[in-house]
C-alpha cells in the first residue's frame, strides 16, 4: 500500500466503509499471518537518531575492551580522554545510516534464525518510517507529507561479529546481514493515524521481562531532517524504509545482556504495538 501511496489507501477506506457491502476485502485477524508490512522493500535505511544509546553502547564497549588490561580502571580512563570509543563530532554535524539487507526482512511471529557464526546476539528496539511521496531535494519542513505511515523495526545483531568487523570502518557487514536478521511489524500504521511521532513510550521484554526502553521524544534526529539529508541529489521512492536507530536502553549491548536460543522478544511501541519473535538455533 505504501508503494501505491495516496491511491490505495483510500481505495483501502473505501472498501472498509462499505465493509457490508465488500465482505470479501475483510479476513479476520485469527486467519492470518502477518508479513512484514513491505516484505522486501525497495530499499532501507537504518540510522543513529539516539544520543542516549550511543552513549551507552559506547561506555559497554569501553569497559569490556578494558577488561583484559592489567589496571580495567586506567584503560577506561585512557580511552576516555583520547576519544576512543565515543561519539565522533560528524554525529553531530548530519544524520549517519547504513543499508540493511532488504533481502533479509521478515515479520511479526516470525522465528529468528541464529547466524552460526554469532554467540552473542542481540536485539535492538526501533521504529521507522515508510516513504509513500517520491521525492527529491525534500526540505525539512517540507518532509513529513512524503510519510505514508511508521512500523517497529528489530534490527537484529550479532555483536561478536560486529566488534570484529567495526574497526575496518565500513560498517557493521555480516554482523547485521543473515537471514530473518531485519525484522519488521507487526503491522504498518499509517501517518493520519498517528498525531506525533516523537512522543511514543517504547519497551522490550525477553520472556516476559522488561529489558529496556525509552520514548520517541529523546530522537536528536527526526525523520524529516533523515529525509532531508538522503534526498540531496537523490529520489526517494514509495516503499522506501527509514530506521531511527537503538532507543536509548533499548538493547542488551547497553546492560551486557544476551539473548539465547528459545528467548521470545517483544518489541512495543506506543500507537503500533507489539512485535514478537522467538530466536531459535537451526539443527546442523
Amino acid at each position: 500500500m505504501a508503494q501505491s501511496g495516496d491511491d490505495a489507501l483510500d481505495l483501502a477506506r473505501s472498501l472498509i466503509r462499505g465493509r457490508t457491502r465488500h465482505k470479501a476485502a475483510l479476513i479476520a485477524r485469527d486467519d492470518v499471518r502477518l508479513l512484514a508490512p513491505i516484505p522486501q522493500p525497495p530499499q532501507m535505511r537504518d540510522f543513529l537518531c539516539f544520543e542516549k544509546h550511543l552513549l551507552q553502547a559506547f561506555s559497554t564497549a569501553r569497559k569490556v575492551r578494558a577488561a583484559g588490561a592489567s589496571d580495567p580502571a586506567a584503560a577506561i580512563r585512557d580511552m576516555e580522554a583520547k576519544g576512543i570509543l565515543a561519539i565522533p563530532q560528524a554525529w553531530y554535524e548530519r544524520p549517519m545510516f547504513y543499508h540493511p539487507n532488504r533481502l533479509n526482512v521478515v515479520g511479526h511471529d516470525t522465528d529468528i534464525e541464529w547466524p552460526s557464526f554469532s554467540t552473542l546476539l542481540d536485539f535492538e528496539l526501533e521504529f521507522g518510517c515508510f516513504i509513500g511521496k517520491p521525492g527529491r531535494d525534500i526540505s525539512q519542513a517540507n518532509a513529513r507529507q512524503h510519510i505514508f505511515g511508521y512500523t517497529i523495526f528489530n534490527d537484529v545483531s550479532a555483536r561478536d561479529e560486529q566488534m570484529r568487523e567495526m574497526p575496518g570502518q565500513l560498517g557493521p557487514g555480516k554482523g547485521k546481514d543473515f537471514d530473518t536478521g531485519n525484522v519488521l511489524g507487526p503491522c504498518l500504521v499509517t501517518a493520519d493515524e498517528i498525531t506525533n511521532p516523537y512522543r511514543l513510550a517504547m519497551e522490550v521484554r525477553v520472556n516476559g521481562e522488561r529489558w529496556g526502553g525509552g520514548n520517541s521524544s529523546e530522537m536528536h534526529w527526526k525523520f524529516e531532517d533523515c529525509i532531508a539529508h538522503v534526498s540531496r541529489s537523490e529520489t526517494l521512492v514509495s516503499g522506501e524504509f527509514f530506521g531511527s536507530g537503538t532507543v536509548g536502553s533499548g538493547c542488551g549491548l547497553e546492560q551486557m545482556r544476551f539473548l539465547k536460543p528459545g528467548d521470545v522478544v517483544e518489541l512495543e511501541v506506543e500507537g503500533i504495538g507489539i512485535l514478537r519473535n522467538r530466536f531459535v538455533r537451526l539443527e546442523a
